[in-house]
C-alpha cells in the first residue's frame, strides 16, 4: 500500500521472514580484463539440523508450484543443501558441545542414534581391545552426532569417520582414549563441528569482511533474509536492521532503483522485471554505434545460459544482475558527459557515476521511492490524495470503495471516518479522470484531500 511507511512494511515482512526459509542463493563475480568475465555459482541451501538446531518453516503452496514451474530441484535442496545458521544458532551449538550434553530434537535422527547405540553396545560386550565394527547409512550431520553421543556414552570407544556414509568404532583403552582426545587429527573437535554446522554462514562472513559492493535486484527481502538467516534475528527497529545492514555491507546497489532512474534520464524502455531490464540493454537498438559498450562473456562454468534463459535460477539471476549493473552504469557515464567514454571505463568509473543511488534500495508501493541505509529516507513527494464522502450509502467498506473506482485508477484506500475515504495514487492523470467523472455523483463526494479541512485528528482537535 502506498499508505505504508518502512517501517510499517518491515514489520509486516519481518515475521514472513522469520517463518520462512533460504531455499537458494546465487554468487556472481566479473572479473575484468579488456571485458567482463562471468562466473556465477548456484547453492541450494537448507537449514543447519545439527544438535538442538531443528528449524521448523513454512512453504506455500503457491512457492512450491512457482519453483516447480521454473525446474527448481527439490531432491538438490533436500539432500545436499548447504547448511547455514545464524549467531544466536551458533551459540546455543557452541554451549552444548562446550558442555559436552550433546541432544537432538529430530526424530529421524534419535531413531538413528538408538540403532546405531544398540549395534555398538551389543558389540562391545565382546569385542577385545583395537577391535573394530563399522556403522553405515549416515548423512552429513549424522556422521558428527553418532560419533559424539557414542563417545559420551562410552569411555573405552573411539570413532573415525570413513568414506561412503561410514563410521569405524574402535574399542579403546582409557588412557589410549584420553590420547586420541588431544589428537589434531580427530574428526570431532569443537572447532570443526562448527565449520561444519556454519555451511553457507561461512561464506557469508568472507564477504561481510571483503566489503565488496553487494548487488541485487528489488533486494529489501534479499537483505531481511541476509540477516535473519546468516547474521542474527531480526530486531523489532527498523533503524536497528538499517544500521546492521549499512554495518555489514557499507555499498549496496540495486539494480531497481538504477533502472528506474534510467528509465527517465536515458529514454530507457519502460521494464517490470529483471529479466526484461537485462534484453532491454543488451538490445542493438539501443546502442547502435557505441564502441566502448561492455563486453560481457561467459566463463566455461555458466555457458548454459547463453543457450537458454533460466529466469529464477538464483545464479542466473545474478548473472543478469551484475550485466543490467554494468550497462546501467556505462549509460549513465555516456549521458553525464558530453566527451566520448573511453574504451573499457574501469569499474571505478561506474561506481562514480553511481554514486547517488549507492545504498538505497528500491521500495515497492509505498510512502517512500527507496530505502536509504546510509541516512534518512525521503518521502515520496508525488503521491496525491483524494477524499470520499459517502453519502446515503452507510455501512460501506475499503474493499467497496476499491472496487467502485478501480475501472479508472487503483487507489489505495484507508477509512478516515464513517462515512470518509482516503485514496492514495502516484498517476496525476488518472487522478484528474476521477475528479472528473465524479463532479456531480449523487451519493459519492470526490475532492482533493486537504490535511487541515480532512484530517480526524484536525477535526477532533478542533471540535
Amino acid at each position: 500500500s502506498l499508505f505504508d511507511t518502512p517501517v510499517e512494511r518491515y514489520l509486516k515482512a519481518r515475521q514472513s521472514v522469520q517463518q520462512f526459509t533460504v531455499t537458494q542463493l546465487g554468487k556472481c563475480y566479473f572479473s575484468f580484463h579488456c571485458r567482463y568475465m562471468v562466473h556465477a555459482y548456484n547453492f541450494f541451501l537448507f537449514p543447519s539440523t545439527l544438535g538442538v538446531t531443528d528449524v521448523e518453516f513454512t512453504l506455500s503452496a503457491s512457492s512450491i508450484q512457482f519453483l516447480s514451474r521454473h525446474g527448481f530441484d527439490y531432491n538438490k535442496f533436500l539432500k545436499d543443501g548447504i547448511p547455514y545458521m545464524n549467531k544466536v544458532q551458533e551459540e546455543t551449538l557452541r554451549l552444548q558441545l562446550l558442555e559436552d550434553s550433546w541432544r537432538v530434537s529430530s526424530g529421524l535422527d534419535r531413531n538413528v542414534l538408538k540403532r546405531a547405540i544398540d549395534e555398538v553396545t551389543r558389540w562391545i560386550a565382546t569385542a577385545k581391545e583395537d577391535e573394530t565394527m563399522i556403522l553405515q547409512d549416515l548423512s552429513g550431520h549424522q556422521m558428527f552426532e553418532v560419533q559424539l553421543v557414542l563417545r559420551q556414552g562410552l569411555q573405552n570407544v573411539w570413532t573415525q569417520p570413513l568414506e561412503d556414509k561410514k563410521i569405524m568404532v574402535k574399542k579403546v583403552s582409557p588412557r589410549r582414549r584420553w590420547l586420541l582426545e588431544d589428537s589434531p587429527d580427530d574428526s570431532c573437535r569443537k572447532e570443526l563441528i562448527l565449520l561444519s554446522a556454519r555451511g553457507f554462514t561461512n561464506l557469508f562472513q568472507t564477504l561481510v569482511e571483503v566489503k565488496k559492493p553487494l548487488v541485487g535486484h528489488n533486494m529489501l527481502m534479499d537483505l531481511m533474509h541476509l540477516h535473519d538467516k546468516f547474521y542474527k534475528p531480526l530486531p523489532e527497529s527498523y533503524e536497528e536492521f538499517k544500521r546492521n545492514i549499512h554495518n555489514l555491507f557499507p555499498v549496496l546497489i540495486d539494480t531497481k532503483t538504477i533502472t528506474k532512474s534510467i528509465w527517465k534520464k536515458c529514454s530507457f524502455p519502460r521494464v517490470f522485471n529483471l529479466l526484461e531490464a537485462y534484453e532491454v540493454l543488451c538490445s542493438s537498438k539501443l546502442n547502435p554505434e557505441d564502441a566502448t559498450y561492455p563486453v560481457i562473456a561467459l566463463a566455461s562454468d555458466c555457458s548454459r545460459y547463453a543457450e537458454k534463459e533460466s529466469p529464477h535460477e538464483a545464479g542466473y539471476d545474478a548473472f543478469l544482475c551484475g550485466s543490467v549493473l554494468l550497462k546501467s552504469a556505462h549509460l549513465l557515464l555516456r549521458g553525464s558527459t558530453d566527451d566520448a567514454v573511453e574504451a573499457d571505463p574501469s569499474f571505478s568509473r561506474y561506481l562514480a557515476v553511481l554514486a547517488e543511488y549507492l545504498n538505497k534500495v528500491n521500495f515497492i508501493r509505498g510512502a517512500v521511492l527507496s530505502i536509504n541505509f546510509s541516512g534518512e529516507d525521503v518521502p515520496y513527494q508525488h503521491l496525491l490524495a483524494l477524499v470520499v464522502r459517502v453519502r446515503g450509502r452507510p455501512g460501506l467498506n475499503e474493499r467497496q470503495i476499491y472496487q467502485e473506482f478501480e475501472g479508472l485508477c487503483r487507489f489505495d484506500v484507508r477509512r478516515l471516518s464513517k462515512n470518509q475515504f482516503m485514496l492514495l495514487s502516484n498517476k496525476l492523470k488518472h487522478v484528474r479522470l476521477v475528479l472528473q467523472d465524479y463532479k456531480h455523483h449523487p451519493r459519492l463526494q470526490v475532492s482533493v484531500y486537504r490535511h487541515w479541512r480532512d484530517s480526524p485528528g484536525v477535526s477532533c482537535l478542533l471540535q
